[in-house]
């Protein structure tokens, strides 16, 4: 059986946003996000893509959504093979590659998972389940674009 979800957001933009020092001939790219009961995530373009730079951008949160995936499935990986986690860290990125056109995209993401394990004879199946989160992650499977893993295990 499929379960079904469906996620809902709204997204909110104004054209009467000005910011010092833009012109009239581009648009502010700042807007915001949200969703019932969750604090609003105020959103811009990258800096490279005349955004602010002190907000989230889209790309920001694709490559934190796969990393908090990865996590959350990862975790439950261990959790169904007896592996108890300690930390879990990832030094996450993405590749964004864009074209003469204006059009782009991601081309990959590497996660960079470090793990801290109690029990050393654990590793080897620490680091194994890693390649069955990523055909567990929801947004890992939604992807067109390679999610590599370089993951390490550390012990306490």
């Amino acid at each position: 059986m499929i379960l079904k979800h469906l996620f809902k957001v709204a997204l909110r933009w104004s054209s009467e946003r000005e910011i010092e020092g833009i012109s009239n001939k581009r648009f502010v790219k700042n807007h915001s996000i949200s969703i019932d009961g969750k604090p609003d995530i105020n959103i811009s373009a990258a800096k490279a893509f005349k955004g602010d730079a002190s907000l989230y951008n889209p790309e920001d949160l694709i490559l934190s959504s796969l990393a908090s995936c990865h996590m959350m499935s990862y975790l439950y990986c261990c959790s169904q093979n007896g592996i108890s986690i300690a930390n879990y860290k990832d030094d996450a990125e993405a590749f964004l590659e864009v074209n003469d056109d204006g059009s782009g995209r991601i081309v990959k993401v590497i996660l960079n998972p470090i793990v801290t394990v109690s029990d050393s004879n654990m590793i080897e199946l620490a680091l194994s389940l890693h390649k069955k989160a990523n055909e567990l992650c929801f947004i890992a499977n939604s992807c067109n674009f390679p999610v590599v893993h370089f993951p390490s295990c550390l012990v306490i």
